[in-house]
């Protein structure tokens, strides 16, 4: 990188942090404008973004990304059509900072309570995905933080137009356009050295492949967000009804496969292979799907290859189903536990007890029964949009929304109080 590219990377984390202030001492109206403003910006600009999404996926072909990266940064008429929606989804969605909640009063008449706050200057590191740059704006806006994007060289076009109408849309209600600020230094490094600036920033939420994850966990000194892959397993366990197991197995692998949540492998109880396995190859072999099955698995699954080691933690991202017979509910749990990675676990099961213990013991941020893996996000769960996943513990778990970009601090009220008596 240059002087220059450094000089510009301190420049956006210092003119965000100076934005963060700004937007802590706005009303909740003034943010409700700005995500207004926001959504006509992009309605009125929508050529323009589509366009330049254009330019990107001709690059993207003629780079070699792999079909998945490639779905990634696609934006079509209908996916624009949902990132304006979920911007006046998150716009619908209560204030998330409020007022204070007070605590029952202290006999000495002093009040205690606690207020959510913003976290401060939050920076984004992402691939592909342009709906990222306007999700990440929007959530951080409405809830009063500011936020640095830092997307890829493969999305600069899209990323570019996008910031162009967030930014057109700050500007309409008075709020400083650094309130969305995009880093436009492509070389790796420029990752690194964004996040040095821990003066300036709160929170680094990275999102993309393993590698992209474990580098910013690795570089940076700002708080990270962890999600590194979505190992995603349905357990089909023996009191199933087959006709919604095959449904969710369907929907889980076939509906988006480049998604975080998609299923990657099916764990199959015993009793059921003979059964279920059959109907399962015949329903995802028309649909593309290749099926990687254990040796239990594969006299059931003509055309399966044998399943390695590998498969059982892989993130395929792609039309690839790993297949295991286990031995009942410990087994499958005993597998999750070994090879889930705490984003989204399943079970298709009419046995309520087993249910219930599935939710109770499995580790995953979103535990599903009777319902796909797909469901974990933020606007399925009810956030409106999300910012990230967090497969982490602190200080979220799973997708996070409004309420997470926040935190809480104590208030104290008193009438000139004294915790000692002075003379």
């Amino acid at each position: 990188m240059t002087p220059d590219d450094l000089a510009l990377i301190r420049r956006c984390a210092e003119a965000s942090r100076a934005a963060a202030r700004r937007l802590a001492a706005t009303d909740a109206a003034t943010r409700h404008a700005a995500l207004e403003a926001i959504a006509r910006a992009l309605e009125a600009r929508q050529t323009d973004v589509l366009d330049a999404n254009a330019r990107d996926l001709d690059a993207a072909a003629k780079a070699g990304l792999s079909a998945a990266m490639q779905d990634r940064l696609r934006l079509d008429a209908s996916r624009y059509a949902a990132l304006v929606a979920a911007v006046r989804a998150v716009n619908a969605l209560p204030d998330p900072l409020g007022d204070a909640q007070w605590q029952v009063p202290r006999t000495d008449g002093l009040e205690i309570g606690r207020r959510r706050a913003p976290l401060g200057a939050i920076a984004m590191i992402y691939e592909s995905r342009p709906n990222v740059t306007v999700d990440a704006a929007v959530l951080c806006l409405k809830s009063g933080n500011a936020c640095v994007l830092r997307g890829g060289r493969e999305a600069a076009h899209s990323n570019a137009a996008l910031i162009a109408a967030v930014q057109a849309g700050l500007q309409t209600v008075g709020l400083p356009v650094d309130a969305a600020v995009l880093v436009p230094v492509f070389e790796r490094a420029a990752i690194a050295e964004l996040l040095k600036h821990d003066d300036c920033l709160a929170l680094v939420i990275p999102r993309g492949g393993e590698g992209l994850i474990r580098h910013v966990t690795e570089v940076s000194r700002v708080p990270v967000i962890r999600h590194y892959k979505g190992v995603c397993h349905l357990f089909v366990e023996a009191s199933a009804d087959l006709d919604a197991a095959l449904r969710l197995a369907i929907d889980g692998k076939c509906a988006r496969p480049s998604a975080c949540n998609a299923l990657e492998t099916l764990l199959v109880d015993a009793p059921l292979a003979e059964a279920f396995l059959p109907r399962l190859g015949e329903a995802l072999g028309p649909r593309g799907v290749q099926l990687r099955a254990c040796a239990r698995a594969q006299p059931h699954l003509p055309g399966a290859e044998a399943a390695t080691p590998d498969d059982w933690d892989a993130e395929y991202l792609d039309l690839v189903l790993a297949v295991k017979v286990v031995d009942g509910f410990d087994d499958a749990l005993a597998h999750i536990a070994a090879h889930g990675s705490q984003h989204t676990e399943a079970i298709a099961t009419r046995d309520d007890a087993l249910a219930d213990r599935f939710q109770r013991e499995v580790d995953a941020s979103a535990v599903m029964v009777n319902a796909s893996t797909r469901f974990n996000d933020g606007g399925e769960l009810g956030l409106g949009a999300e910012i990230g996943i967090s497969t982490t513990k602190l200080h979220a778990y799973g997708p996070m929304g409004l309420e997470s970009l926040t935190t809480l601090k104590w208030v104290v009220r008193g009438a000139g109080h004294t915790r000692a008596p002075v003379a």
